[in-house]
């Protein structure tokens, strides 16, 4: 399963980005295949959160504009919504500790734990991923 994180979406949608284009395209092509696509409603929130914000840089939605384009990707036959499962805690605790993350990288480790619990393989442009123990991961920009 490819598990997203909320970057490649920015990127795919920001227009202003320098990663838009190559962004954009991998989009596509991966959501317009047959791989399992799992999406965090953590990812989809950030999602929303970001893409709303009209104080921030960049190409931003209205809400009703955001929202339109998250139940487009939902309607698709190969994403999923994916969240944490009833031994999180376990495996959340572990990729805080082991990940020595702390503050901002906390969401790190709990998108981390949801993507080992679901089997999957997390696509970012994050480098700090490389600190979880068990996760695999991959940017699909280089």
């Amino acid at each position: 399963m490819i598990v997203l994180d909320a970057n490649i979406l920015l990127y795919a949608y920001d227009g202003a980005s320098s990663h838009h284009s190559k962004a954009r395209v991998w989009i596509e092509q991966v959501f317009s295949g047959t791989d399992l696509i799992g999406l965090p409603w953590s990812t989809i929130a950030a999602f929303l959160r970001i893409m709303t914000n009209t104080r921030l840089p960049g190409e931003r939605f209205t809400l009703t504009e955001a929202t339109s384009i998250v139940s487009s990707w939902l309607e698709r036959p190969n994403i999923r919504t994916i969240e944490a499962g009833e031994g999180h805690w376990i495996m959340f605790r572990q990729m805080m500790v082991e990940g020595q993350a702390a503050g901002v990288l906390v969401s790190d480790a709990h998108l981390a734990a949801i993507t080992i619990e679901h089997g999957g393989e997390l696509y970012t442009t994050d480098r700090d991923f490389a600190r979880f123990p068990g996760l695999r991961w991959k940017n699909p920009l280089t």
